[in-house]
Order: structure tokens, then C-alpha cells, then sequence
């Protein structure tokens, strides 16, 4: 039985697979002059639907809202006892309902036309109310549902889900919507962290482990153990970063014939070590180059190799970068 479940779910895939398949290979010029309708609403895009287009379309009116294009979501019965004076001139609509004629929908509909907002339907039949009343139609009609009655929206909320992000994506496009752009819309949680927060509010500035190049090996060691980085940062006479010496170099110089706790501590450290001259930098890039590197430390200098901080992949860690 246990198998048969496996085959369910995959052809549960399948067929909204298919639908997706289906959609994309029928979308023509309407896409073209719905991103047009939109990108020319001076206010809101208001997206409204009833069950479970309706929670499709919360979902979309959160995507859009956070991709640049601002946007909330209004239940038809909530829009028929008053919040339609949510829906202001400069406003478009985009209007959910896999048949065209939800009720509930369908009662707002001469309302909306009345003050000429723009209307964009996402239906399976243009020929239905809420494809007559709309300026463009986007086709949302799948060959079957994943249900096996054929009657719970699966593949059809899948497509009109798909429909919704297809939207977004060529909204973004057109507006070149950034990374940077994406952050502000999203300040807070893990998402926020790694698109918001850069090495400069993460790397360490003070009491850093730093010693002219010609220091001493056995002064050198002992400010890396003050400095609690693993790392002593090593500068020439002009005061920029000339090398790194860590506790791998320390191991490693203590098999070699040179070793000394009196030679110079560049003798055995790392030299022209991988450092970023950004402070500005995503602290999630400076993750990337980290591991890619496969180092420990990061070092930030400036634009002349002067130092001006630290940053180490446990504060990475810590901070919840990834």
C-alpha cells in the first residue's frame, strides 16, 4: 500500500506539472498588456477572489508587495459591506476566479467598471462574467485537476499560483528590480540577514591582533592568543596588511628546519592572504568567499590595504548568516 502512495503523489505532480506545461505553452500578448495595465496604475494593484482563489491570491498580493509592485489582497463579501472604498481611482484590479462567475466576486465587478479601474481576470473561460467585464484575460484553464474526482482545485490553483508568480517576475524585470531593492522589503528573519546585514555591522574593529611583519615569532603568538581570532594580522612599515599568520602556520612552522621564536613572524605566515577592500559587502557574499576559499578569517581593509577590521566565519555562524 505503502507504494501506491508513492505513485499517487507522483502523479499527483504529473498532472499539475502538465497544467503548468499547458499554460505556458498557450500565454501569448495578454501577459504583455497585463504587466502594461499594471505598470501604468499610479496607486494599488488590488487583488481580490473567493475560496481558494482567494487564498491564492493572498498569496500573490504578498509577492508582488514585496517584489516592488504595491499590493493587497480584499475579499469580495469584505469589498460588498464597505472596504470597496479601499479600491481608489488610481488603483488596478486583478480578479481571481477559475469560473468567472463566483457570486461574490461577480457583485463587485460593475462597481469596479464604473469608476474605469483597470481590470485584469485570471479565469479558464473569457467568455464568463468576469472575463466580459475585464480589459485583459489571462487563461488559467487546466485539462484536469489532481484530484481524483476531478473536482478540488489542485492543478488549477497550482496555474493560477504559477500565473501570479509569472506576473512578478516580468514586473521585476521591467522595473530592474535588485537584491538590494528585495532587502528593504525584507528587513527581518533569516531572508532579512542574508540579504540585508553587510560585513560592516558584523566585523570586528577593535582590539585587533596586529603586528608589524618583523615582530618576533614568540610576540607574535602571544598577541594571537590575546587577539581571539585564531590570527595575527601582519603589516609592513607603511602600516598596510603584508600577511596573516594563524595557528595552521604556527603547526606548520614548527616542523620546519627554520623554526625560531626569534625569526620574524612573516618567515612562516601566510602571504597576500584574500581580503575585501567593501565594508559594504552582503556579510552573506562574504560567507560565499569564505567557504569557497576555504579560510577562517576575512580581512576588511581599505582601498589601500590599510586594516580596518575583521570578520570571522564563527560570527558568521553566530549571526544566523547562511
Amino acid at each position: 500500500m505503502n507504494n501506491d502512495y508513492i505513485a499517487i503523489a507522483k502523479n499527483t505532480l504529473e498532472i499539475e506539472a502538465q497544467a503548468l506545461r499547458e499554460g505556458s505553452e498557450r500565454l501569448g500578448d495578454e501577459i504583455i498588456r497585463a504587466v502594461e495595465i499594471i505598470l501604468a496604475c499610479k496607486g494599488k494593484l488590488v487583488i481580490t477572489g473567493v475560496g481558494k482563489s482567494g487564498l491564492i491570491g493572498a498569496k500573490i498580493a504578498a509577492t508582488f508587495a514585496s517584489t516592488g509592485t504595491p499590493s493587497f489582497f480584499l475579499h469580495p463579501t469584505e469589498a460588498l459591506h464597505g472596504d470597496l472604498g479601499m479600491i481608489g481611482r488610481d488603483d488596478a484590479v486583478l480578479a481571481i476566479s477559475y469560473s468567472g462567475e463566483s457570486p461574490e466576486l461577480s457583485s463587485i465587478l460593475p462597481h469596479i467598471k464604473r469608476f474605469d479601474i483597470p481590470l485584469i481576470g485570471m479565469t479558464r473561460n473569457s467568455d464568463s462574467t468576469l472575463g466580459r467585464y475585464s480589459d485583459e484575460v489571462i487563461n488559467i484553464n487546466v485539462s484536469a485537476e489532481a484530484c481524483p474526482l476531478d473536482i478540488a482545485p489542485t492543478s488549477s490553483t497550482t496555474l493560477t499560483l504559477a500565473m501570479g508568480d509569472a506576473l512578478a517576475v516580468c514586473l521585476m524585470k521591467a522595473r530592474n528590480f535588485q537584491k538590494e531593492d528585495f532587502a528593504s522589503f525584507h528587513p527581518g528573519g533569516a531572508l532579512g540577514k542574508r540579504l540585508f546585514v553587510k560585513v560592516s555591522d558584523l566585523m570586528r574593529t577593535e582590539n585587533l591582533p596586529i603586528v608589524n611583519e618583523n615582530t618576533p615569532l614568540k610576540e607574535a603568538i602571544l598577541t594571537l592568543s590575546e587577539g581571539r581570532l585564531g590570527t595575527v594580522m601582519l603589516t609592513d612599515r607603511e602600516g598596510k596588511l603584508s600577511g596573516l599568520l594563524s595557528d595552521g602556520d604556527i603547526r606548520r612552522a614548527l616542523m620546519s628546519e627554520e623554526f625560531s621564536l626569534e625569526a620574524p613572524a612573516q618567515a612562516f605566515a601566510t602571504k597576500n592572504p584574500r581580503v575585501i577592500d567593501d565594508a559594504t559587502m552582503l556579510a552573506s557574499d562574504a560567507l560565499v568567499l569564505i567557504e569557497e576559499k576555504k579560510i577562517q578569517l576575512l580581512v576588511v581593509t581599505d582601498k589601500n590595504g590599510t586594516i580596518q577590521g575583521a570578520l570571522h566565519l564563527h560570527t558568521l555562524v553566530e549571526a544566523g548568516i547562511s
